[in-house]
């Protein structure tokens, strides 16, 4: 039996399926039938490849990660079937809700393409168990990182994944003073308690270029010290580096292409963004050589000003824009997912980081040397 990363990111990914499954949790009424009758009905004249693609892919990651962490933990004998039947049951409540949401309409197809979805991330699971893939990512694990790096590793996994989600920063995770106001006074609209609320003398000003380069210098110095902080020895932490930075270079393009158009991919990479990138890189090969508790100390630290500088600035009209986009059009299938991990992650990582520093320094485990 193995420890595994694959049961906290089973959870978290399941989390956001039930998110991005029943948002926008508008307008819950009863239409008189049964819950489970979309099962009979006919089936739709009319689909896309975008809907069957999302529907098969967006399933896989969770049965990939029940199938891992059943094959991992080896706690049942049949993790392939298992992760079927519990895809299946998942896909089979959240298409039974949906029949009470206006926006939302259950489809017998969608079932089985969930489904279906589930069966294929779980094979390869089951794939990547039976050539022993696992087993030499088990023993990289175990050369490269120290034995409680399980947290590090579902915080830089979800990393990219929130970088999906437009940002009015790049790499600004975690903007979400002006919405949680907005939000608060919304709720405590025509109640005594609105009176409580702090009211803001003046109104949240643009950052200029010199603040926007230190938030992407922030952004980016976060996941690299969380990641030091559970690998030892300059070469490996180096390549560490070079595989993040591509990562994050990547995912914030792509998220540029999602919202504006392939052909803006890059209008993000502007003068203060690449100075501050380069700035990031510079003082990430400076701390090469720190202490894995200094790393985890000097994250924190980044963090808490990251979160201050961005979120005493508020989010352009285009940027709004952008937002809209995603909630009307064809992502609002991945609204749920990537705005939550966007604005979640960042104070995700903050408690992780103070749980780290509050026990004890670890370093990673050394593999015995085989003899010539």
């Amino acid at each position: 039996m193995h420890k595994t990363s694959a049961w906290p990111l089973a959870l978290v990914y399941l989390a956001l399926v039930v998110y991005a499954s029943l948002f926008p949790f508008e307008g819950w009424r009863d239409q008189g039938i049964a819950p489970w009758a979309f099962m009979a009905a006919p089936l739709p004249r009319w689909w896309t490849w975008f809907d069957v693609q999302v529907n098969v892919l967006g399933y896989a990651p969770l049965g990939f990660l029940l199938a891992l962490a059943g094959l991992r933990s080896q706690r049942t004998r049949s993790p392939v079937m298992l992760t079927l039947l519990a895809g299946a049951a998942v896909s089979f409540l959240m298409e039974t809700t949906q029949g009470y949401l206006p926006r939302r309409v259950p489809s017998n197809v969608d079932f089985a393409l969930n489904a279906a979805g589930t069966w294929l991330g779980a094979l390869l699971a089951w794939l990547l168990q039976r050539t022993g893939t696992i087993d030499r990512w088990s023993r990289f694990r175990a050369g490269w990182l120290t034995p409680d790096a399980r947290g590090a590793l579902v915080l830089l996994a979800l990393w990219p994944l929130a970088l999906l989600f437009p940002a009015s920063v790049p790499l600004g995770l975690g903007q979400v003073f002006e919405r949680l106001e907005e939000a608060l006074a919304e709720f405590l609209e025509d109640t005594p308690f609105l009176d409580w609320l702090p009211v803001r003398d003046v109104e949240l000003q643009p950052l200029v270029p010199g603040t926007e380069m230190f938030c992407v210098l922030l952004g980016a110095l976060v996941p690299c010290l969380i990641g030091y902080g559970v690998i030892s020895g300059v070469r490996r932490r180096a390549w560490f580096l070079l595989a993040l930075t591509a990562v994050g270079v990547c995912a914030t393009a792509l998220s540029a292409a999602l919202s504006y158009g392939p052909a803006h991919a890059w209008a993000w990479w502007t003068l203060p963004v690449r100075v501050g990138w380069a700035a990031a890189l510079l003082v990430s090969v400076l701390l090469l050589r720190a202490r894995p508790r200094g790393c985890a100390a000097l994250a924190l630290l980044a963090l808490v000003l990251h979160l201050s500088l961005l979120n005493q600035a508020p989010t352009s009209a285009y940027f709004a824009q952008t937002l809209q986009t995603w909630e009307q059009g064809r992502f609002i299938r991945f609204h749920g997912l990537a705005q939550w991990l966007g604005w979640g992650w960042p104070y995700v990582a903050a408690i992780y980081l103070l749980l780290r520093l509050s026990g004890p320094d670890t370093a990673p485990r050394q593999l015995p040397k085989m003899p010539r």
